[in-house]
């Protein structure tokens, strides 16, 4: 079970390759403590200027850890995926140093395992997930596919034809094709939460929620 941690809490990420990169500087944006360090000196001058706090280092080294304060971060992401084996030993280090939450990259089911074994608590797949999310979305209808572990799937995309031009009420959208149209968006207009009165149109994008193959029966729907 992963640990809760307050939703400003310092975070070290390890590793700026493609992945590490983007966790970082997205983290960054979001206004949170970041420290993102990696062994190769280029990386780390490249991505100076989008993480505000980098550093030089071999996480490797439990001494090099200990120097940058590691145990003092609630959150760590292990972005290295290349090598299992550095992966493997740097995530061993934030367990020795029992830092409260570690999120961990896997590039195989084999390699997750291990990462789960000697003790992260979060194993991430990128590339598994992005072909899972491309595969939803190659259809043209789902803009962004969203699913969950329960095999709950929250998507944007364009409306049916079936749905256009009645209220969801006078549509059945819910007994119909069991599915939940949650918001609406029109041109020129932001999001709004769906009612039973909300009229769905040509030029709208909608919000949906279900399971997985509900939400694909419905986007093979006439368009």
């Amino acid at each position: 079970m992963v640990e809760k941690i307050a939703h400003d809490a310092p975070v070290l990420v390890i590793g700026l390759g493609r992945f590490g990169a983007a966790t970082a500087g997205e983290l960054d944006k979001l206004g949170r403590d970041v420290l993102a360090v990696d062994a190769d000196p280029l990386l780390v001058q490249k991505w100076a200027d989008r993480v505000r706090h980098t550093a030089v280092l071999d996480a490797r080294d439990m001494n090099a850890l200990q120097q940058i304060g590691a145990s003092d971060f609630s959150v760590a992401v292990v972005a290295v995926g290349s090598s299992i084996e550095a992966s493997v030993l740097i995530t061993t280090n934030l367990v020795d140093l029992k830092v409260p939450q570690i999120w961990a990259k896997a590039i195989s089911e084999a390699h997750g395992k291990i990462l789960t074994r000697i003790g992260a608590h979060r194993v991430i797949y990128p590339e598994r997930e992005a072909g899972e999310r491309v595969a939803h979305l190659v259809s043209g209808r789902m803009i962004d596919f969203i699913r969950f572990d329960d095999d709950f799937a929250l998507v944007k995309m364009y409306p049916p034809k079936p749905i256009r031009g009645k209220t969801l009420t006078e549509s059945g959208v819910r007994t119909k094709y069991n599915i939940t149209v949650v918001g609406v968006k029109s041109p020129g207009k932001p999001f709004t939460y769906a009612t039973e009165k909300t009229t769905v149109t040509n030029h709208d994008l909608i919000i949906v929620s279900g399971a997985n193959e509900d939400i694909e029966r419905f986007a093979a729907l006439e368009s």
